[in-house]
């Protein structure tokens, strides 16, 4: 039996949307891309989104339209796929990692206040692996210091979280501005791509604006128009640009995106259930005020069990796995600004990275397959 570790769920449907498009002959940033956006809002419950080429685009425009620049510090995680601080490293700006929570794998809200400084901007808060984090402990430090939040949402899309006894989707947003992405691994796919979502026309306006390269309209208005317009750019902007087969694709797997989320809830249940009593795996922690999509389900193993040596094993049973979150601090990109992260040993992320396993997650994944995960891997690591 061979099992991947994660795979789209691609239907008819999306073949036959993209199909629609290619006969339009319309393939660049068109309608399909502005009903994606106002379909995507509706969804998450934010009165803007702007899609984009990627969610590293997205953060990129979200600090970038928060004045986010030379010499001022972002406070994030180095426990996040590398593009959360490298968004950060764009504005030419520094980011200050603080260490997670190791039951939620999120940035832990009672470490942000000592990292504060007089060149702090933002947080720049990660929704690990769809696990929501502590977003009223966020809000409440960034209010007292007057600080921008970002979400970095990449995996979030659907989950939920208790704000004033009121659920929520993450996304709404609960901070300035959230960042998803629809990169294959994640709840809905475009190939590649990304959105924004804000509350805020002026940085709204800004991520229409930078995305096309400035341009003071777009391809689309200027074909549809019956006169003829010479375009302007009156700012340095960037080619974020998704396309409207992209957005085809997008638009079929939002229409289904509750249906993805509770079977994943359901393998994520059922995994708990099997995996509860080894007392040398640790099962993911979902806190009362919130509802994970399951984008990832991570488990933590005993040091007592090497983490490459148990993903082997269970990969010489055809079953692919993936090591724990990396952390950005740890990568040779950031090891010039190794002074800077000293004093912060960063000691739970380094720990997740290296004793951490991420078993499959798909929507497509059947009983049988996971129940044969569950006996090897039990099989592997034994009392």
């Amino acid at each position: 039996m061979k099992i991947p570790f994660a795979q789209p769920w691609i239907t008819n449907n999306e073949k036959k949307r993209v199909q629609g498009v290619l006969n339009s002959r319309w393939l660049a940033q068109g309608k399909e891309v502005q009903n994606f956006e106002k379909e995507f809002s509706n969804y998450v419950g934010s009165k803007y989104a702007c899609a984009v080429s990627s969610c590293t685009a997205a953060l990129h425009l979200a600090l970038k339209s928060l004045g986010v620049g030379v010499g001022d510090e972002v406070i994030t995680v180095s426990h996040s796929y590398i593009s959360t601080a490298n968004s950060i490293k764009y504005c030419r700006a520094r980011p200050v990692f603080v260490d997670i929570n190791k039951t939620t794998f999120n940035i832990d809200p009672d470490l942000i206040e000592k990292s504060i400084t007089k060149k702090t901007k933002a947080i720049l808060c990660v929704h690990q692996m769809g696990m929501p984090c502590d977003l009223k402990k966020i809000k409440n430090i960034a209010k007292k210091y007057k600080l921008y939040v970002v979400e970095d949402c990449a995996c979030a899309l659907g989950s939920e979280i208790q704000i004033n006894k009121k659920m929520f989707k993450i996304g709404k947003p609960i901070g300035d501005i959230a960042c998803f992405s629809f990169h294959p691994r994640k709840i809905i796919t475009t190939g590649e791509g990304g959105m924004l979502t804000t509350n805020n026309k002026k940085l709204y306006d800004k991520f229409i604006l930078w995305r096309q390269h400035s341009m003071n309209f777009s391809t689309f208005e200027r074909h549809s128009s019956n006169q003829i317009i010479f375009e302007q750019y009156k700012d340095v902007g960037f080619n974020y640009r998704i396309t409207d087969v992209q957005a085809s694709i997008g638009r079929s797997q939002l229409s289904r995106v509750e249906m993805i989320i509770k079977k994943r809830r359901n393998i994520a249940k059922f995994y708990n259930q099997n995996l509860k009593d080894n007392k040398y795996i640790t099962i993911p922690l979902e806190p009362s005020w919130c509802k994970s999509n399951f984008q990832s389900y991570c488990i933590n193993i005993s040091p007592k069990f090497k983490q490459k040596e148990v993903m082997l094993k269970l990969l010489k049973k055809g079953i692919s796995t993936r090591r724990g979150i990396m952390c950005a601090h740890l990568e040779p990109a950031y090891k010039s600004e190794s002074k800077f992260y000293k004093r912060r040993e960063l000691i739970k992320s380094k720990s997740a990275r290296n004793h951490s396993i991420l078993l499959p997650m798909y929507y497509e994944l059947t009983k049988n397959q996971q129940s044969y995960i569950i006996s090897t891997l039990k099989n592997i690591i034994k009392y």
